[in-house]
């Protein structure tokens, strides 16, 4: 008896609708085939069964959006714990620039070689972290800044370089240097030592270490400074005759032994003699091209300066018409070390209450023509408060203490060479005082307002009296 051959696959047909079912493999087929039409329900079953497992092996294999996102936040937060492994160090680099520069002068003589040095070792700084800082926006500004400089200021790339480590830059003839270096080996941060302005100048206008302004008599030999390293002396003598106005004509400066820095040096000037020397000749102090102290001649017989290094101390003298002004910068320690004996100083305590002709700073200009204190009738003729007040606006444009003190000398003296002083003084001070917010001193409801207040109170009276009689 003949068996009919059936279709492979036609009595195990079902209705699953699983692609895994539908491609069932042929073994299971034959098994289907041998067991009848009974068993197709029961396969189709462990088919579907089948197919589900594999759809969720496969789910299981495939990572959820979530995990990709923590996967990528992974890998920012591994390449952050690889930079933390070796930083880019540009912060330090540039603590160590402002570091080296913040106590530098720009009007100072040496200033250009001082910064292009700093500015080369920036450079070499930011060379060594050019790896590390490749995609630190701050480090690209800081390479372009430098360039910027060095560009600005001529500096060579190739050069010595300033070095924050103290073994190298501690020179004991440096003050800046050594006070870096002292700040170093302590462990603390190198911070820039605070510096003194003491300023003289007119009939004669003091300015002190503390910024007080005061205008004195002061006849004779006066101490501006006497402390353990420097001595400055003025002389004063009246300006016209039967006037309490005086005006500086002698200066001598004492610049006092250091160590191995250099001998005592003694620089001397007097009207129509300001030499670009020390009295015994030379011109600088210390032993071979470290001048550690030494003098710069800017206009032949009339304006000098002096350099000393070892005491970080710089020191403007000029002379204008007939006398001379003065403008010193010395760092406070320095200043403040004298004895109890050597206390009377005008730079520190300024000028005693019985020299003193202003009035807590206050200078007593005229009011409607009179002269101010201690002037001489010969100067009546020369200038009145207005002609005075136009001459000293010519160079001098802020009403400060310098452009009231101008019009002060005017009119005491007559002497027209007192406005270049004022104006000198005023650029000294922007020169070497530390602090520029302090450079402008404006009295307050004291020179400038006596004359307007009395000038009001006046014309207030003069209304009433029209009022009353009228």
């Amino acid at each position: 008896m003949m068996r009919k051959k059936r279709k492979r696959g036609g009595p195990i047909a079902c209705s699953c609708s699983s692609p895994i079912a539908a491609a069932a493999p042929p073994l299971e087929s034959r098994r289907a085939a041998w067991t009848g039409m009974g068993r197709a329900a029961p396969l189709c079953a462990i088919a579907a069964a089948a197919a589900a497992r594999a759809e969720q092996q496969q789910q299981q294999r495939r990572p959820p959006p979530a995990l990709l996102v923590l996967f990528s936040l992974g890998l920012l937060l591994h390449t952050g714990d690889c930079q933390l492994q070796t930083p880019c160090r540009i912060q330090k680099c540039t603590t160590d620039f402002v570091a080296l520069t913040s106590h530098l002068n720009s009007a100072l003589d040496g200033f250009d070689l001082e910064f292009c040095k700093a500015l080369r070792a920036y450079s070499a700084c930011t060379y060594r972290n050019s790896k590390v800082c490749r995609g630190n926006l701050v480090y690209h500004s800081a390479v372009l800044g430098i360039s910027d400089l060095m560009s600005q200021r001529n500096c060579s790339k190739d050069g010595p370089t300033s070095s924050t480590n103290p073994e190298i830059t501690h020179d004991p003839c440096n003050y800046s240097g050594r006070q870096g270096a002292v700040e170093l080996r302590g462990g603390g941060e190198q911070a820039p030592p605070t510096y003194f302005f003491c300023g003289l100048f007119g009939d004669p206008h003091l300015r002190t270490f503390k910024d007080h302004f005061q205008t004195c008599k002061v006849e004779g030999a006066w101490p501006l400074i006497d402390n353990n390293y420097l001595s400055v002396q003025v002389t004063n003598v009246p300006v016209v005759p039967r006037s309490s106005a005086t005006a500086t004509n002698k200066i001598t400066i004492i610049f006092k032994s250091y160590q191995d820095c250099t001998d005592q040096k003694v620089y001397q000037a007097v009207t129509d003699d300001l030499p670009a020397a020390f009295v015994d000749g030379t011109t600088s102090g210390g032993d071979g091209d470290t001048k550690s102290l030494h003098i710069v001649e800017r206009v032949s017989g009339k304006y000098v300066e002096m350099h000393a290094r070892y005491i970080g101390t710089t020191v403007f003298v000029r002379q204008l018409g007939r006398y001379l002004t003065l403008a010193i910068r010395m760092p406070e320690e320095l200043a403040m070390a004298y004895e109890e004996s050597q206390d009377l100083q005008l730079c520190v305590n300024g000028c005693p209450s019985s020299e003193r002709i202003d009035d807590s700073g206050h200078l007593p200009l005229p009011v409607m023509g009179q002269l101010p204190l201690g002037a001489s009738s010969q100067a009546r003729s020369m200038y009145t408060l207005e002609s005075a007040t136009a001459k000293c606006h010519e160079k001098m444009l802020l009403k400060d203490i310098y452009f009231y003190s101008c019009v002060f000398d005017l009119l005491t003296t007559g002497d027209a060479n007192f406005t270049a002083a004022a104006h000198s003084a005023l650029q000294d001070v922007e020169a070497l005082h530390p602090r520029k917010e302090r450079w402008h001193i404006f009295p307050d409801n004291g020179a400038a307002g006596q004359g307007q207040q009395l000038l009001c109170l006046s014309l207030g009276l003069l209304c009433l009296m029209l009022v009353v009689f009228l």
